[in-house]
Formats: C-alpha cells, sequence, structure tokens
C-alpha cells in the first residue's frame, strides 16, 4: 500500500499525469446500482451535512418503513433501468428493532427475484449482522463518510470507530462491503489521502464516492465552495491508485456539483461504477442520461442481475 506521502505527492502532480495513472486501473465495464430510498427522515444523529437529522429543520419528506411489495416493486423498475443491484436504504442510526424482521423479508424478497440485494441500515451489531448474512444479503453499504481525523467535525452521536466495527462484521459474516466518503466537507488535501488509505486497509468492494450537495438548514449548507471540480477529479484518482481492486462509485452530487466534462473525464479515468436515478434527498440524472455518457465515451455497461454475477 502506498504511504500518504506517496499518495499526496501523486495527488499534487500534473492533472493529465495523474488521470492517466489512474486509467490503468479501471475495471472493463462500467456498473449502474440503484437505491431505494425505504425509510426516511427523523434520524437521531447530528451528522452536519444530513437533510435526513432531526437536528436541523430541512423540511423533508418522513415516512416510516415501506412494506416489502412496494420495495420489490421499486426493485424491479430499478433493473429494468439498467440497475445491476439494488440498495435498501433506511434513516436511523441503527436498524429499527421493529422494523428489523421487516427488512429481513425484504432482502429474501429480492433475492427471490433474482435481485442482488445490498441494504445500507445503519450500524450494526454482532446479531443483526449474522441476521443479514443468514437472509441472503449479498451486500451491505456503510461508508466511513470522511476520515478519522476529521470525524468529529462531521458528527459527534457515534464515532468513526462505530463505522469502523460495522465494517468488520459485514465482513465477518461474508457479505461483500460497500464502503465510501461524502468529499467537499472542508476537510483538508491531506485528509482526503487519509480517507484513501483507511480505505484501501479497510478493503471493500465498492466505493461510492459523494460529492457533499449543501442542504439548506444544515451546518454545511454554505459549503459550496469546499471542493471544485478539478480537486474532485484528484481525489477520485487518488482512492482508484490507493484501491485498485475496488469498485470507485460516483454517486451523490455528480448532477449538482459536476460539469459534463469533468463527469466524462471522471468516467474515462477514476470511475468503475455509478449510482443512478435519485438519491436519498436530492436528485440525479436518469438512468437514460448516464448510458448516455458511458457510451459517449466509449466505455460498456456491465448487463448482469443474476445473483451469480460478481
Amino acid at each position: 500500500m502506498l504511504n500518504k506521502n506517496e499518495l499526496l505527492n501523486l495527488y499534487n502532480m500534473n492533472l493529465d499525469n495523474l488521470l492517466k495513472e489512474s486509467q490503468k486501473y479501471l475495471k472493463d465495464e462500467v456498473e449502474f446500482c440503484s437505491i431505494i430510498n425505504a425509510r426516511s427522515g427523523k434520524c437521531s444523529q447530528n451528522c452536519r451535512y444530513c437533510a435526513q437529522s432531526s437536528h436541523y429543520n430541512t423540511e423533508i419528506e418522513t415516512y416510516p418503513l415501506m412494506d416489502v411489495e412496494t420495495v420489490v416493486h421499486a426493485a424491479q423498475d430499478g433493473i429494468k433501468n439498467g440497475a445491476d443491484r439494488i440498495a435498501i436504504v433506511t434513516s436511523g442510526k441503527t436498524p429499527d428493532e421493529s422494523d428489523f424482521d421487516t427488512m429481513l423479508e425484504m432482502i429474501k424478497a429480492l433475492n427471490k427475484n433474482g435481485i442482488k440485494s445490498c441494504a445500507s441500515i445503519g450500524i450494526l451489531n454482532e446479531e443483526q449482522a449474522k441476521a443479514l448474512s443468514e437472509a441472503g444479503l449479498v451486500r451491505f453499504h456503510h461508508n466511513i463518510n470522511t476520515c478519522k481525523s476529521y470525524h468529529p467535525e462531521i458528527c459527534t452521536t457515534h464515532t468513526y470507530e462505530d463505522r469502523i466495527n460495522t465494517t468488520k462484521l459485514v465482513k465477518k459474516y461474508g457479505m461483500e462491503l460497500c464502503c465510501g466518503v461524502i468529499i467537499g466537507m472542508g476537510e483538508s488535501v491531506e485528509q482526503r489521502v487519509e480517507m484513501a488509505m483507511e480505505l484501501a486497509e479497510i478493503n471493500p468492494d465498492s466505493i461510492p464516492v459523494n460529492i457533499l450537495t449543501p442542504i439548506p438548514n444544515t451546518p454545511f449548507e454554505k459549503y459550496w465552495d469546499k471542493i471544485d471540480e478539478e480537486n474532485i477529479l484528484r481525489t477520485l484518482a487518488i482512492f482508484k491508485i490507493a484501491c485498485p481492486n475496488a469498485s470507485i462509485r460516483i454517486a451523490g452530487g455528480k448532477k449538482a456539483r459536476l460539469s459534463e466534462e469533468t463527469l466524462e473525464k471522471a468516467f474515462k479515468y477514476c470511475a468503475d461504477s455509478a449510482i443512478v436515478g435519485n438519491y436519498l434527498t436530492t436528485t440525479g440524472f436518469s438512468p437514460e442520461e448516464d448510458e448516455k455518457l458511458i457510451r459517449k465515451i466509449g466505455r460498456k455497461l456491465k448487463k448482469c442481475h443474476s445473483l451469480s454475477c460478481s
């Protein structure tokens, strides 16, 4: 694994050369995934970027956990729109005990319909991780959000170690791990490199990279200037170089924060995958727009939806 100084030197090198270095590690095909916001809002945590936190008056739509049938129909629509896997996402620090059995039924239902299941349902304990694995969950998503040194500036209601422990439990019980970050939250260049190193140590299968879309009435509502497009590209490239075996997945913020030219460069040189459609509380490109861009730059889409596909 490259050390911090080596990654910093790469980060600060000529951009074209950095992008060409990153391109060496790209996978052959681009994978699309889609998310279902299965429970929205009223989260007890104080993550300073988040529209779903009950600590801030963001006036988003809130609702309880969807039923299994609704989630399955939404997942089928996502597959029709080109997604290779579907993630069930719920707000909250941990899976709500009263809802957890329903979440397990959702996972079983997706698998029964031949859809590769993914869940993003918060910080896990060992019993929950075991139950998810036994239900047949293919992949669990849980971001570190930022590096360890910057985490106290992002959230104080849970720790960085809480998140790391969840990633360890996911791997312990044999599930694939999707684990990424949000950039543009006021972190330094050095801390972006720290994120890359920490992700390399975690060694996830997929690394979603979100670019902060500042939400009105959150503490980060004016953070539009904390990262520019060049530094977004530099960060994506460093993540790909530091974590060559993981899929670098462009996630939230790509529509709000990236020009078409920058987005093309991101997929041409740095990214192996993307979340398509809308996100949790922000809108994205349509699946057709994402597919058109991928084909424009001459890359191929991964078209495989069975549980046996990697």
